[in-house]
């Protein structure tokens, strides 16, 4: 992440307009978190592939008459999802899952919009340099790209076999969009964090970079949770179904990355275990933290990540005991949306350990 934007200079704005820059790139990150989650909801429900079709521009109305509706209905009802899985539905049904794909395509039409016309006007007022052109441009990118990728993974549901996208193209979406939600936080804390506020901790940053590379395998394995079903194989805690150390991880007649990727068993027991140890070495950093100079923004945040994580934990084990009943997609949300709160706090934490030598004065052995 730190490589994206690699100097302060990079991200000039003028004292006029540098509240203003930062308060729209804060609403821009929690647009993003509020997709994400929108992403989530439209999964849970079933309701990702009950728009056949993709269209950037024309497709932000929805059907406006009786016609339309039937017509969209019956191009949802080619697919192995209808004839499998939902067959009984009438259009008022069709029209409840499809409410929520198509709100999740239009938050990201508006998401465009928020960004776009502000980032053109504060140009035009001179709020922001031509150093900070390429990183915006690079967001819009970013953006589109996300969008492309999404329906590629919607793509991998519309025939006459599969009932669900494919999880390993739902990871992907997934991780994408916490990939921006990254960027664009970083670029926040850039234009909003005073210098001082930054402490020179050097072995605490790399112990930081550990515990958000390992989170990305958490969260991956946890797309893979969500879009495999995996937890319904063993809704069962602490063991998986009654045991520590399920025999049926792998077959040997599998290949290590089937046993990784496809197996529901691998996939719940992998999830679990990278939530137990990246809980363990959280703790781990907190009481590291506590070096950090008292009057510094780290020192006051340390116990972020802890809280959060531990949370997560809880969240995730109800989630995993309800997982067969209905009301299981509210532990299954909040779960989501906890995990994205501990990805960009151990975001705001890796960035204010990253201040420069001549800030490490004021921050003890």
């Amino acid at each position: 992440m730190q490589g994206m934007i690699t100097d302060q200079s990079a991200v000039r704005v003028s004292k006029k307009g540098s509240k203003a820059v930062a308060i729209w790139l804060a609403i821009g990150v929690g647009m993003i978190m509020v997709q994400i989650l929108l992403g989530g909801i439209t999964r849970l429900t079933g309701s990702g592939l009950s728009i056949t079709e993709w269209k950037p521009l024309l497709g932000a109305l929805p059907p406006l008459n009786e016609h339309a509706w039937q017509q969209s209905f019956e191009k949802y009802q080619h697919i192995a999802q209808f004839k499998k899985v939902n067959s009984s539905f009438t259009l008022a049904d069709y029209q409840a899952i499809f409410f929520w794909e198509w709100f999740h395509r239009e938050w990201a039409r508006l998401l465009g919009v928020v960004f776009i016309i502000p980032f053109v006007i504060f140009i035009f007022q001179k709020r922001i340099g031509r150093d900070m052109i390429k990183p915006m441009l690079i967001l819009f990118v970013l953006g589109g790209l996300q969008g492309a990728i999404g329906w590629i993974m919607v793509q991998s549901g519309l025939n006459d076999t599969d009932v669900r996208v494919s999880h390993i193209r739902l990871a992907i979406h997934f991780l994408c969009a916490l990939f921006l939600l990254g960027y664009l936080l970083w670029f926040t804390l850039k234009v909003s964090v005073p210098t001082q506020q930054m402490a020179a901790q050097p072995q605490l940053k790399r112990f930081n970079l550990l515990l958000l590379v390992l989170l990305f395998f958490q969260l991956m394995y946890g797309a893979f949770m969500a879009g495999s079903h995996a937890a319904l194989n063993a809704p069962t805690w602490p063991d998986v179904n009654g045991a520590y150390w399920p025999s049926n991880l792998s077959d040997t007649h599998d290949s290590l990355w089937y046993t990784l990727c496809y197996n529901p068993i691998a996939i719940q027991f992998i999830h679990r275990t990278l939530a137990y140890g990246i809980a363990i070495l959280i703790v781990v950093w907190y009481f590291k933290a506590n070096k950090v100079s008292k009057g510094l923004w780290l020192r006051q945040l340390r116990g972020v990540p802890l809280l959060l994580v531990l949370l997560q934990v809880t969240l995730g084990i109800m989630a995993l005991l309800n997982s067969m009943y209905p009301h299981a997609i509210y532990y299954a949300v909040i779960h989501q949306f906890t995990g994205m709160l501990l990805l960009l706090s151990l975001l705001i934490t890796l960035y204010l350990s990253s201040g420069k030598e001549t800030v490490s004065a004021i921050v003890k052995g």
